[in-house]
């Protein structure tokens, strides 16, 4: 897999394509009628769903006016950084949005998620993951199970690097629904607890006793770049697989609130204790999280 820096570089390169060309009054259109492209070559290139070549981007650039040597070969460089993107070898498995949405994770400084309904792909043991998908989709082929299994594990690297920092909020529901069974649910529950005691990463249940919330309306993602440049995304996804990412700063601006709300409302000590609580009763059948909670909470 090649370096998450990839990703970034790919980002930084659309965003300068689209300001050059702005700069230069074309439109795409244009744009692709001098350069002999059909216009969903540029389209896609400004929309980072796929690179361009040294050899492309020398006559697009001299097409927008840029002749500042110390300028070209910044920009050729990102080129050539940004040819091979992380996850490239799933195309046939995951959409080209999901794809990007994992190239963002591999390449944030910080990471933050709420959850409603199931443990986020990094924080999940193989066994979780296949249950996972087998519910998904029934009859689902054995290869496709074992390559998503391969993404999964290739991103939990990104949770034990050391250089970014994850929070995870989680609706009562993960932690309380048995995915699997009760075996996988206890692995997967202690695997959270090991995660959670990471110094880099934090794991906050959001308990039903808190009522209606913010993080109703849906599970989203946040990524923050330690590039100065490169603006803080957000991902969305509903139940029916359609995604929306989208770098504009007023709503991952307004999504980011609402995630420090949730933190506000999730319960802030002893997660990781708690875990290992939910994760011993797990193989009991012990539904009753407020057993657990009041405890925890009052200590």
């Amino acid at each position: 897999m090649s370096a998450p820096s990839a990703a970034l570089q790919r980002l930084r390169l659309r965003t300068e394509l689209r300001k050059a060309r702005t700069a230069a009054r074309l439109t795409q259109r244009q744009v692709a009628a001098k350069m002999e492209w059909s216009p969903s070559k540029l389209i896609r290139i400004e929309a980072g769903e796929v690179g361009i070549s040294v050899n492309d981007l020398r006559p697009l650039l001299d097409a927008y006016g840029i002749r500042d040597r110390r300028k070209i070969e910044e920009l050729l460089d990102l080129a050539r950084g940004s040819r091979k993107m992380p996850y490239t070898e799933y195309r046939d498995l995951y959409s080209k949005e999901f794809l990007q949405f994992l190239a963002l994770e591999s390449s944030a400084s910080i990471v933050r998620a709420y959850n409603s309904l199931q443990v986020p792909g990094p924080l999940q043991t193989e066994e979780y993951g296949r249950a996972i998908m087998r519910a998904y989709e029934k009859g689902i082929d054995d290869e496709v199970v074992e390559r998503a299994i391969e993404v999964r594990l290739s991103r939990q690297d990104t949770l034990t690097s050391g250089d970014r920092e994850i929070f995870y909020i989680l609706d009562e529901s993960v932690v309380r629904r048995q995915v699997g069974g009760r075996g996988i649910m206890r692995a997967q529950l202690e695997r959270l607890a090991e995660l959670a005691a990471l110094p880099n990463v934090s794991i906050q249940i959001l308990p039903f006793s808190v009522g209606a919330h913010p993080g109703i309306q849906g599970p989203f993602t946040l990524f923050e770049f330690a590039a100065d440049e490169m603006p803080d995304t957000l991902y969305l996804e509903n139940p029916r697989g359609d995604s929306y990412s989208t770098n504009a700063p007023e709503e991952s601006g307004r999504y980011l609130e609402r995630f420090w709300e949730l933190e506000d409302l999730a319960i802030k000590e002893r997660n990781v204790d708690m875990l290992r609580m939910l994760a011993a009763r797990a193989e009991e059948g012990v539904d009753e999280l407020e057993r657990l909670l009041s405890p925890v909470e009052a200590a």
